[in-house]
């Protein structure tokens, strides 16, 4: 038998069988020749959510969760965050390589002329409810770019991407202004193309009534590295979402709508607003240590610990826990940091949750921090949404270009009732489902 191999036995029939291994893995495929006649199928396997699944290669995101490792094309995220921009890490993510200062330059230039939206959005923006949650305008908004940019459908154009790659990460930042302003009654600000990325975006969110917002360079920095820090991560459930939904050759706009979708689950792009929930919950330090006990109990969760990868200090958390200092610095401390520093400091002291590897994730600060910053808690997945686009293009266009996806196509285990024969409706048999509703 070859050395990189698994070798199993099928016990049904006694037959032997190699399968390779390649990168610590098995191909699914591989599987189908376990057969026990020639009429069987072949064998399949069942993993609910993914937890054991590969469903692509990729050279763009790597995750040592044991570790606490996360890099973007090789590059440590620590050092990202601590010397790049974010339109300098789009790049690095969609280009694969950091650009040179001339590359940059072009770049930020090819970026910020498309921050303007087409008058024809503020009209559809119109069109919501005054009080319409700012990530469900978005994702709505997003999709309808896709009419306005019918050269988005020319997805094997490398022109086309590179310029739908262009429109999507400059008009997002737009877009989630005026979803917010619009929800509460304020009148649009423009972008202002001689600011920065992340400065521009605080323009169009905070101007008031003064002539030219200036931003406070220390918040613009610290969104910078907030947006740095989620720029990509890995096949997440939204990512995952963008390349299935990119599989069926859907042009980008509506496929980034629905990542953003799947962003908008509570259970992904909410879980920083959780945390501030339940750090109001708890109310202050001396309470800590009851609602630790209640978690213990199962009475309640711990909310920005742990992670389906993480099994160690989330790297990114350990990054935004510092920026807070400086984001405070500014804003004044939020009074929900003290109860969340306790809580940290408790709970990794607590062997409960070092034995189950329940370390703080990346939402466990962010949340406080946009707080501090004046954002609102229903911009929280707007503003996760926004970096995540070019990481979300990213993955699109390498699944795309990648000659082994074919349209995602998962299988499924058929349990319910086996071929029956339809039966007149004056013959049929009250059904006993325990229920009241017909």
């Amino acid at each position: 038998m070859p050395e990189n191999s698994l070798t199993v036995t099928d016990n049904r029939t006694g037959k032997v069988y190699s399968l390779p291994i390649e990168h610590g893995t098995i191909r699914a495929m591989d599987l189908r020749q376990i057969k026990t006649d020639p009429h069987d199928f072949g064998l399949l396997t069942y993993d609910p959510a993914f937890m054991n699944t590969c469903s692509c290669q990729s050279r763009i995101t790597f995750i040592d969760g044991d570790a606490g490792i996360l890099l973007y094309r090789g590059y440590p995220i620590e050092q990202l965050a601590e010397h790049s921009t974010f339109l300098e890490t789009a790049y690095l993510l969609y280009r694969g390589s950091l650009p040179t200062r001339e590359k940059l330059k072009m770049w930020v230039d090819g970026v910020t002329r498309h921050t303007i939206l087409h008058e024809n959005i503020r009209r559809f923006l119109g069109g919501f409810h005054y009080d319409a949650h700012p990530m469900g305008i978005f994702v709505a908004t997003v999709s309808a770019l896709s009419t306005f940019y019918q050269e988005s459908k020319q997805i094997f154009d490398p022109e086309a991407r590179r310029i739908t790659f262009y429109r999507l990460v400059a008009k997002v930042p737009t877009i989630a202004a005026f979803a917010y302003r619009y929800s509460i009654g304020m009148p649009i600000a423009y972008p202002d193309n001689e600011l920065s990325y992340t400065g521009n975006f605080l323009n169009m969110m905070f101007k008031g009534t003064e002539p030219r917002y200036r931003p406070d360079p220390v918040l613009e920095r610290a969104l910078e590295v907030l947006f740095i820090l989620h720029a990509d991560h890995e096949q997440n459930c939204s990512t995952s979402a963008m390349r299935v939904v990119g599989s069926a050759h859907t042009d980008p706009f509506t496929a980034i709508a629905a990542a953003a979708a799947a962003l908008y689950g509570p259970l992904h792009g909410g879980a920083n607003e959780a945390v501030l929930k339940m750090l109001n919950v708890i109310g202050s330090k001396d309470k800590i240590p009851e609602y630790i006990r209640r978690v213990k109990a199962g009475e309640v969760k711990l909310m920005g610990f742990g992670h389906r990868v993480y099994k160690n200090y989330d790297p990114r958390a350990r990054i935004i826990k510092r920026t807070a200092d400086e984001v405070f610095e500014v804003t004044g401390k939020n009074p929900l940091l003290d109860i969340a520093l306790e809580l940290e400091r408790i709970a990794l002291e607590d062997d409960y949750f070092v034995s189950r590897k329940l370390y703080p994730n990346v939402d466990f600060y962010s949340g406080i921090i946009y707080q501090a910053m004046g954002f609102p808690t229903e911009m929280f997945p707007v503003l996760f949404a926004m970096p995540r686009v070019a990481g979300w293009m990213s993955q699109w266009e390498e699944g795309l270009l990648d000659p082994e996806q074919k349209i995602a196509r998962p299988r499924q285990i058929y349990l319910g009732a086996e071929r029956r024969d339809y039966v007149p409706i004056e013959q049929r048999e009250p059904a006993l489902t325990g229920s009241m509703l017909p």
